[in-house]
């Protein structure tokens, strides 16, 4: 199993990191360029709709629900997308 890679983000103002596995970051880079958006622009988007769980497992999670749904962010409204909601 790979080891977790920390990333450091300016979100809402605030410095933020999150570790996730080299596989996330590579498909996070993905979704975001099919997005046509930025990685940190996701990651704020996902920070702003995660709730109470951690930001490292709610990319994690997102990343996973974007790649199993095979659709577009905006065909899917419960995903998080910088613009949305």
């Amino acid at each position: 199993m790979p080891r977790p890679l920390k990333r450091s983000f300016t979100i809402a103002g605030h410095r933020t990191s999150i570790s996730i596995e080299a596989p996330f970051w590579d498909a996070l880079r993905q979704a975001a360029e099919a997005e046509r958006t930025t990685v940190a622009g996701l990651v704020a988007a996902i920070d702003k709709e995660r709730g109470g769980s951690g930001l490292s497992s709610a990319v994690r999670v997102w990343v996973l629900d974007y790649f199993r749904g095979g659709a577009s962010a905006e065909s899917a409204p419960e995903r998080a997308k910088p613009g949305s909601r």
